[in-house]
C-alpha cells in the first residue's frame, strides 16, 4: 500500500457554537483521487479550507508527506508542492494564457525555466489552441481548464480542486476528467464536487461529508448506491 501524502487527525473547526467539521481523520495516499462530496453545510468545504490554509483548525492536525502543517497560510502550503484551485482563483484577464501561466511557473523557477515549463504544460493539457487568447476572452470551460495548467506549473506531488467542474458543459467536463487524470500521473488529488455525473467518471474511492463527520468512505458505486447516501443526501435520481 503506498504511502499517506496527506493526513488529518481528529480535525475539528468549530464557529462559535457551530462544529463545522467534527473530528475527522482522513487519510490520501500517493497516487490516489478522491472526491469530496455531501450537501450543503456538510463540512466538506470547510474541511478543505483547513488543508489549504485558509482556515485554521480549532483542534486536530493536518499533515502533508509527514510534515505538521496545521495553520500554515496557503502559500506556505504551496511553497511545499501543493497545487491549489479554489472558487476564487488569482488570474490577469487581460494576459494571454501562456501569459498567466508564467507567471504561475515563475513563482516556482528562474525566469528561462519558466518559459520552458509554461510549454511543457500547455502540451501536457492540450493548450495550445488557446495558448495566445486572452484569459479574459475564454468560455467558462476554457478558462477552468487553464486554471488547472497554473496548478500544473508548479509541478505539485499534491493537488486541491474545489468544485473544478462547476457551471460547465458536458462536453467541457469530459476535458475536464483528462485534464484531472493528467495531473494524477504525476500527483494524488483531492476533489470537492457536487456534480454526480462527474464525480462518477473520474473516482474510484469517494468520501461523503455530513454534519461535519464522515458518513461513509468507500468505492464510488458502493457509496452511489447506498440508500442512506442517495436518499437523504444524494437525492433519489442520484
Amino acid at each position: 500500500m503506498a504511502e499517506p501524502v496527506l493526513e488529518t487527525q481528529h480535525l475539528t473547526m468549530r464557529f462559535g457554537g457551530v462544529v463545522a467539521v467534527d473530528n475527522v481523520t482522513f487519510t490520501l495516499r500517493r497516487g490516489e483521487l478522491r472526491c469530496l462530496i455531501g450537501p450543503n453545510g456538510a463540512g466538506k468545504s470547510t474541511f478543505f479550507k483547513c488543508l489549504t490554509g485558509l482556515l485554521t483548525p480549532s483542534e486536530g492536525h493536518v499533515l502533508m508527506q509527514g510534515e505538521e502543517t496545521t495553520g500554515w497560510p496557503p502559500h506556505r502550503v504551496a511553497a511545499l508542492g501543493v497545487g491549489i484551485k479554489t472558487q476564487v482563483p488569482n488570474v490577469m484577464d487581460g494576459l494571454s494564457v501562456q501569459e498567466n501561466i508564467w507567471l504561475a511557473a515563475r513563482r516556482f523557477v528562474p525566469s528561462a525555466q519558466a518559459a520552458a515549463k509554461t510549454r511543457e504544460v500547455i502540451d501536457r493539457l492540450a493548450l495550445g489552441p488557446i495558448a495566445r487568447t486572452e484569459l479574459g476572452r475564454l468560455a467558462h470551460g476554457e478558462r477552468q481548464q487553464v486554471e488547472l495548467g497554473f496548478v500544473a506549473a508548479s509541478d505539485p506531488w499534491l493537488v486541491l480542486l474545489d468544485e473544478p467542474a462547476a457551471g460547465m458543459t458536458a462536453g467541457e467536463v469530459a476535458r475536464m476528467t483528462e485534464v484531472i487524470h493528467e495531473l494524477n500521473r504525476t500527483a494524488a488529488v483531492v476533489i470537492v464536487e457536487h456534480d454526480m455525473q462527474f464525480i462518477r467518471s473520474i473516482a474510484s474511492t469517494v468520501t461523503v461529508f455530513h454534519q461535519g463527520a464522515i458518513l461513509i468512505e468507500d468505492d464510488v458505486e458502493t457509496v452511489m448506491s447506498d440508500p442512506h447516501v442517495r436518499n437523504i443526501y444524494l437525492g433519489k435520481k442520484a
